[in-house]
């Protein structure tokens, strides 16, 4: 396999796991960045740019990164509430008038990004065309009747918290989600992340093609699959599960470009390793990049658990901030101080304030993992070895 990229002394033992990840773990093309202090101490890609292709993967690749993206998103609110203009107390109804059908009045702005809302499904799924067109899933989520009262139990808002989110951003600011993150956050520093990717980028055959697998026999013993209930709730078409991610039907298909032109920021955001480390790396301070997004406080607030225990949806115990998963058990990042968020079948990215580090991985390669994929998993082993 021929890596490209480098790493700084110190953190060679990340690039064996990046080599090991396509010998032994199946991965067709994928990189890895980590910042430390500001500053990118890994930066390395390797594979194909497309999941079934053979032109090789550059250092400007970008892939979909599925719900890695809802990480991305919520430094969009955050943001806006470091700036005043988003109470994380107030009623979403204040802000959002409609929402208040069907006995959510009582839904707070926190409880819609920690997954608390009580909307995860749809009584009548979108279709893709629907879910991608900017006004159906907005229309959907405030008619639909919550699952729970909202704010009294927690269920992962698998795709719904696109348009929940991106109506939320809308109302406050008069612009969508992906616009704002364009012009505030990511382009002033020079970030390859969009939701909603623009045609320049589309045309220039720089996004690769994304493909299921399945993860090799000389993957040994390590846990790829759901555990049995988990499997078992995936697979009960009335269950809240599948129906959390059931709520876009049929799937749509990630490598057409109306789906990547669409602004969904639960599952469609598309980007590089390099950007999504650099964004994170950007919460915790300065970096080579530019100035620090978060204040201090607002780093805080990040990575305060606002939801735990038993997941109504994942049907495992999760834990979430506003707007970004937490360290767990069910989805391990560096240290209990992590934020950020993985993406299904691979790809994850975080920030650990207690280290000073910010990761990311992207991968074409989607697995059956959930929330903690065997690579994603491997290159953070050995990174703790280099901290």
């Amino acid at each position: 396999m021929n890596i490209q990229g480098e790493v700084a002394e110190g953190y060679e033992a990340v690039r064996d796991a990046f080599v090991r990840n396509f010998e032994v773990l199946g991965d067709r093309g994928a990189a890895v960045a980590v910042y430390r202090d500001g500053r990118r101490v890994v930066d390395l890609w390797g594979g194909t740019h497309d999941a079934d292709g053979t032109d090789p993967w550059t250092a400007g690749t970008a892939q979909v990164v599925r719900s890695a993206t809802k990480g991305v998103a919520a430094v969009v609110p955050l943001l806006l509430h470091q700036r005043g203009l988003l109470d994380l107390d107030a009623p979403v109804g204040d802000y959002w008038p409609e929402f208040k059908a069907g006995g959510k009045e009582g839904a707070l702005v926190r409880d819609l990004l920690a997954h608390r809302a009580g909307v995860p499904a749809l009584d009548v799924p979108l279709t893709p065309e629907q879910a991608a067109d900017g006004l159906s899933g907005a229309r959907a989520v405030a008619a639909q009747r919550p699952f729970w009262e909202p704010g009294t139990q927690h269920g992962y808002h698998a795709q719904t918290f696109s348009w929940l989110l991106s109506e939320l951003v809308l109302r406050v600011t008069g612009a969508s989600l992906g616009s704002w993150l364009a012009q505030e956050v990511t382009g002033p520093r020079g970030l390859d992340f969009w939701i909603g990717l623009p045609q320049a980028v589309a045309e220039s055959g720089r996004v690769g093609r994304v493909g299921a697998v399945e993860p090799p026999q000389s993957a040994g013993t390590l846990r790829t699959r759901p555990r049995r209930n988990v499997s078992e709730a995936y697979a009960d078409p009335d269950s809240l599960t599948r129906r959390a991610f059931a709520a876009i039907t049929p799937l749509a298909d990630e490598n057409a470009p109306a789906y990547r032109a669409a602004e969904l920021p639960a599952s469609a955001g598309i980007g590089t390793a390099r950007a999504l480390a650099g964004l994170y790396a950007s919460l915790l301070g300065d970096t080579q990049d530019g100035p620090r997004l978060f204040t201090p406080e607002t780093t805080a607030l990040a990575g305060t658990e606002l939801s735990s225990g038993p997941d109504r949806v994942l049907v495992v115990n999760t834990r979430f901030g506003p707007g970004h998963m937490l360290h767990s058990p069910a989805s391990p990042m560096l240290s209990p101080t992590s934020f950020g968020h993985p993406g299904r079948g691979g790809s994850l990215a975080f920030a650990d304030p207690e280290s000073g580090t910010a990761f990311g991985y992207v991968t074409n390669a989607l697995a059956p993992s959930v929330t903690a994929d065997p690579r994603a998993q491997s290159l953070l082993r050995a990174l703790r070895t280099a901290l």
